[in-house]
């Protein structure tokens, strides 16, 4: 006989982002749907009930929030969390003046290659729990740093026992035996690689950036994965103008990922998919490599769905804090509070096009994000404290 699960109120909320604009009032984050002095119900995974604390229904257990913000869990739609080592000194070297160049993914390359099965996902779960510890609920990540066929298809195994958003990136960089080759590369890429990986990934990814693969190479590698069912995303304008941007919204592409050098046609293309291609902007990488910071305010000005996330790797942005992405979008990318926590909700959840996740309503993910603080706006207006007083992954309280 089967009994019902159980259910548990959360009140005592000052301040409920719920991500739905029928659910707060107009004059306060009008996409955050703010509910003041709130309560939520969750039964079993799924959210049952948002509201004013003083209509909650009757529930098993009670929560008492204190007086905190409740947020959806972050989003973390790109990371790169299956690898071995760590770059510490390319990271000093390049903070004493040295440029960041795609060809430091070698080096992860090689020790990723020489770390066994068990290694690479105690990294991973390492990773995870400490992404989790900071709010964060949902994470993509993807392969990347193998580049043979066997090291790629064990990148993506293991992701895929953490994570059903995993992404096939064979094509981060040319592999080095292949250097003197490149079309030999992607050919691997888009066959006998992409025969032993489709099966354990949702998505398929391409570097197509100077130094990785250029248009003509992103196009075969990307139309191959989506001829194998697999939903394209790129690594787009990351270090330079280029056509990774165009390229994304011409295939249909979940999100053009960086985008830091875009021209008025990038934007443009962008703006007119609809929110079909989200900007996923990575504050993280341009933190830890001193490049210009992406113009947020231009993207969402022109009506660009934008999200964040924060790029998580050994090289160019080794941090797994959503908080912290908000708060240098805030700071430094011409986002308002508002609208970074949108992008790190939200936002993720567009680019990896679930609406179980990034929202509070009901019948939602019951992934909930509760801050000791009073409102979201403390994200970016105490940056670096740590603010997170409780996370609920899929209605368990895991911290």
């Amino acid at each position: 006989m089967s009994t019902r699960p159980t259910t548990t109120v959360i009140d005592g909320i000052t301040h409920l982002v719920t991500n739905d604009p029928s659910l707060g009032p107009s004059d306060d984050g009008p996409r955050l749907g703010v509910i003041r002095d709130a309560a939520v119900v969750i039964e079993g995974d799924r959210v049952v009930w948002t509201g004013a604390s003083r209509n909650a229904p009757a529930a098993d257990d009670r929560v008492d929030a204190r007086g905190g913000a409740l947020l959806p869990g972050f989003v973390d739609s790109h990371t790169h969390l299956v690898f071995a080592g760590d770059r510490t000194e390319e990271f000093s070297a390049r903070m004493s003046g040295r440029p960041y160049t795609a060809g430091g993914i070698r080096t992860t390359v090689a020790a990723t290659r020489a770390a066994t099965e068990a290694e690479l996902e105690a990294n991973l779960v390492r990773h995870l729990r400490e992404a989790l510890r900071q709010g964060t609920t949902t994470v993509e990540t993807k392969s990347g740093y193998g580049l043979t066929v066997e090291d790629e298809a064990r990148s993506l195994r293991v992701a895929a026992r953490h994570t059903s958003e995993v992404t096939y990136l064979g094509a981060h960089v040319v592999a080095p035996e292949h250097a003197g080759d490149p079309a030999a590369y992607v050919d691997l890429v888009t066959g006998e690689m992409l025969d032993a990986c489709a099966p354990h990934a949702r998505w398929i990814d391409v570097f197509c950036e100077r130094g990785a693969f250029d248009g003509d190479q992103a196009r075969a590698v990307l139309t191959a994965g989506r001829d194998r069912g697999l939903i394209p995303r790129v690594h787009a304008n990351q270090l330079g103008h280029g056509p990774g941007v165009r390229l994304a919204v011409e295939l249909g592409a979940a999100s053009a990922d960086h985008c830091t050098h875009l021209t008025d046609a990038d934007v443009d293309a962008l703006a007119s998919s609809a929110g079909r291609t989200v900007a996923t902007l990575l504050p993280g990488a341009e933190f830890s490599t001193r490049a210009p910071w992406p113009d947020a305010r231009r993207l969402l000005d022109a009506g660009v769905t934008v999200a964040l996330s924060t790029d998580c790797n050994p090289g160019s942005s080794y941090t797994s804090s959503m908080g912290f992405c908000v708060a240098l979008a805030v700071r430094d990318m011409g986002m308002t509070p508002d609208e970074a926590v949108w992008a790190a909700t939200a936002g993720g959840a567009a680019a990896l096009r679930r609406a179980d996740v990034g929202r509070i309503t009901p019948g939602a993910r019951a992934d909930l994000l509760l801050l000791d603080a009073p409102s979201h706006v403390h994200l970016a207006y105490r940056p670096g404290v740590p603010l997170v007083a409780g996370v609920w992954r899929g209605g368990v309280r895991e911290v």
